[in-house]
């Protein structure tokens, strides 16, 4: 856009036309010489600046000790098969817990995706949707020892597990309708070196990795559904976690294995009714040593919901 002023055709018999010319020239000149400096180092309009910057959650943790310690765990440092999905009934029971439905459920080999690519429950594919189907085959071995053993993995059982609550914070990214927690830039988890809330807390460090793995997570919030508004939800990390909304499963990624995803589009549930408030509740697992990855990102403006109470150091 700038322009040269010694290019313009300029006729002294017109001197008033001529000034007009030159005196335009320069401002084009300075105008883009502005856009060329100062407003192109100018961030971009934040279109979202009315939302909150953060978010803040509680998490339940539950702490257990490994298998092959006394009084470990055998779900815990056991079983290694990769994603596993089908282990858990589709359902919350009354109690607003996950139903154990199969030690061994089928392995997920290749992802099912949305129209978009992004990796779904594959329990929610659809072809008119325009999803790309993916495969599974029957598990090769369990993935955990039985239901009694499961209940103890969001419940609190004395002698078995003990509990805190911590809080996480999702933080809004910068122009968009976009919150974020992820254990790998978060400033309270960025120097652990991943997911580890409890390190040197409750049953204490793992023994060779001086980190405190096999723990649970167990996160409840609520939301306000808005139709067609772009609401998503997705979840990457290590190693089971199922996601519910309005007590029904959207994200089945079970089984000990490494870091994954999983998305899920409110506006495909059609089930849900516009304007309603859902409750959304994770339950997650650290199973295994030597990662510990935890990634929320969302468009839902996600608020706290009721825990139970921790059992803090009383076994």
């Amino acid at each position: 856009m700038s322009a040269n002023t010694s290019s313009l055709p300029i006729s002294h018999s017109r001197p008033v036309r001529s000034g007009l010319i030159a005196a335009g020239a320069l401002c084009l000149a300075a105008g883009a010489s502005f856009l060329s400096g100062g407003m192109s180092n100018r961030q971009p309009a934040d279109n979202f600046s009315d939302l909150p910057a953060s978010l803040s959650l509680n998490a339940m943790i539950r702490d257990v000790k490994a298998n092959g310690q006394t009084g470990g765990h055998s779900d815990f440092q056991n079983y290694n098969r990769g994603v596993t999905i089908g282990l858990l009934n589709a359902n919350l029971g009354s109690d607003g817990k996950p139903q154990f439905l199969s030690a061994r459920g089928r392995s997920l080999t290749t992802a099912f995706t949305d129209s978009s690519g992004r990796k779904i429950m594959p329990a929610l594919y659809s072809a008119e949707a325009g999803d790309r189907i993916g495969a599974s085959t029957v598990g090769s071995g369990d993935s955990m020892t039985s239901a009694a053993r499961f209940n103890q993995w969001y419940n609190d059982v004395p002698g078995t597990n003990l509990s805190r609550v911590i809080p996480l914070t999702l933080r809004r990214t910068s122009g968009t309708n976009r919150y974020v927690f992820d254990s790998a830039t978060d400033p309270d988890f960025v120097n652990k070196g991943g997911f580890f809330p409890i390190n040197g807390d409750l049953f204490g460090n793992h023994a060779t990795t001086g980190k405190n793995f096999h723990f649970t997570t167990e996160l409840r919030t609520q939301f306000t559904y808005a139709r067609n508004q772009g609401q998503v939800f997705t979840f990457t990390g290590d190693d089971d976690v199922w996601v519910f909304v309005g007590g029904r499963m959207v994200i089945d990624l079970g089984g000990v294995h490494g870091k994954t995803d999983q998305t899920i589009d409110l506006d495909r549930l059609a089930w849900m009714q516009d304007g309603q408030q859902y409750d959304l509740v994770i339950f997650h697992a650290e199973r295994h040593t030597t990662q510990s990855n935890f990634r929320m990102e969302t468009t839902l403006q996600l608020r706290p919901a009721m825990l139970p109470q921790d059992s803090a150091l009383a076994d």
